[in-house]
């Protein structure tokens, strides 16, 4: 029977795609682990950086993906965090204890914008949070006994133990990419379950959560409070391999940048958010090879094309075209002979 077919089909596309998903991961995971090992410092440093600003990424996807509120003030978190590393390595404190730092400074900092923001609807969400990085950027240059003023603050983190034989570069690489995906399986973790369900309903309609017994301005607060401990998250990741934050770090250009590569990379994607971040990090480094100077204006480009022709961003276009393909092979004259008869309907 053609049901059954179509049954038997779906379980073994769904194997394919596991055993699939699964070698690839094992790839990716290998070449990872051996790339710093015969990397360039500048290469090694690139994808750091990248493993940074997806968790940055990954904490806006959160809050925009999950729960539906557009946010343009991680940018300042991602400053606040990384603030908080080079208070914690001035005073010698362990890089742990940075990184603890830079996400509860993060989160308090959200804490304390979301309670009166999550009032607010739409867009009148978004234009408050617009003025977050606008008064931290100078409020950071005032602060100039603790954030080193307009001239940034140097911060030395984490440097190699004589034991490892790595390099600075390398060892900075390794720590960055096993903490960002300890974070993304934490963030993982919190979008199960009724949490998570509840955050769909947040999303789709608010009048219908709270007829529901969803707390709406609760919930709101939370996915707040996690998108700006991943922003925090990233500051201290950042500063690792950098070792230099400036009040330009916070700047609201770099809150409009994150949510664009979101958007590229989809909205609610864990993949979408590291492609995000890789077209961030990346695109400068072609663009600066054509026209110098100008990487914002392919930044929109891309944008454009990408709301045109993939409006769930790259990683729900290719899913999208990976299930035409399926779905095309699973419709062809032989899948259908397979099923014993050409007839869909036939007994």
């Amino acid at each position: 029977m053609s049901w059954q077919h179509t049954a038997t089909h779906a379980l073994k596309r769904a194997g394919i795609a596991r055993v699939a998903g699964f070698i690839a991961a094992a790839v990716v995971t290998v070449v990872l682990v051996l790339l710093p090992l015969s990397a360039t410092p500048f290469t090694n440093l690139q994808i750091s950086l990248i493993a940074a600003y997806a968790v940055a990424i990954r904490g806006l996807g959160v809050l925009t993906g999950h729960a539906g509120q557009v946010s343009l003030a991680q940018s300042a978190f991602f400053g606040v965090g990384a603030y908080g590393a080079a208070y914690a390595a001035d005073h010698g404190w362990p890089a742990a204890v940075g990184l603890l730092l830079a996400v509860a400074v993060a989160a308090l900092a959200g804490v304390l914008i979301a309670i009166p923001a999550v009032r607010l609807r739409g867009f009148a969400f978004g234009i408050l949070t617009l003025a977050v990085p606008v008064v931290a950027v100078p409020l950071a240059n005032r602060l100039s006994g603790l954030t080193g003023g307009s001239q940034g603050k140097t911060a030395v983190l984490l440097p190699a133990p004589e034991w490892s034989g790595l390099a600075d570069d390398q060892w900075h690489y390794y720590v960055v990419l096993v903490i960002a995906a300890l974070i993304f399986l934490l963030v993982h973790n919190l979008l199960t379950g009724r949490f998570s369900r509840a955050l769909d309903l947040l999303r789709a309609n608010e009048t219908v959560a709270a007829a529901m017994g969803v707390p709406v301005q609760r919930y709101k607060v939370i996915a707040f409070t996690i998108s700006a401990a991943c922003g925090g998250a990233a500051g201290w990741l950042y500063l690792v391999p950098v070792r230099f934050i400036s009040p330009d770090s916070l700047q609201l250009t770099l809150s409009i940048s994150l949510l664009v590569a979101l958007v590229v990379g989809g909205v609610r994607s864990p993949i979408g958010a590291v492609v995000g971040a890789a077209f961030y990090v990346l695109l400068p480094n072609f663009t600066d090879k054509v026209t110098p100077g100008r990487s914002y204006l392919f930044f929109g480009i891309a944008l454009l094309i990408v709301l045109l022709f993939f409006p769930s961003g790259v990683t729900g276009g290719l899913r999208s075209l990976a299930d035409r393909l399926f779905r095309k092979e699973s419709s062809s004259p032989s899948a259908a002979a397979m099923s014993g008869s050409g007839e869909p309907f036939a007994e």
